[in-house]
């Protein structure tokens, strides 16, 4: 999974946050999103993926990685 935020589109709400801090953060300035990890661990696909239904603007895009075959 690899995850992009659009902070121009970002209202601040701060849903991805509380849903999963070890990802997303919000700038002390602005309120907007800010993105810590890219590419999170398996363990918390789940609340990123909660995190991003919750958005009430999609500004965070999730792209699914399909592993490659050895």
């Amino acid at each position: 999974m690899r995850i992009t935020v659009d902070r121009e589109l970002c209202a601040g709400a701060g849903n991805c946050v509380a849903t999963v801090s070890e990802v997303f953060d919000q700038d002390e300035k602005e309120g907007l999103v800010l993105l810590q990890i890219a590419e999170p661990p398996q363990d918390l696909y789940e609340l990123v993926e909660t995190a991003a239904q919750m958005c009430p603007v999609g500004a965070i895009e999730i792209e699914e990685r399909v592993p490659a075959s050895s």
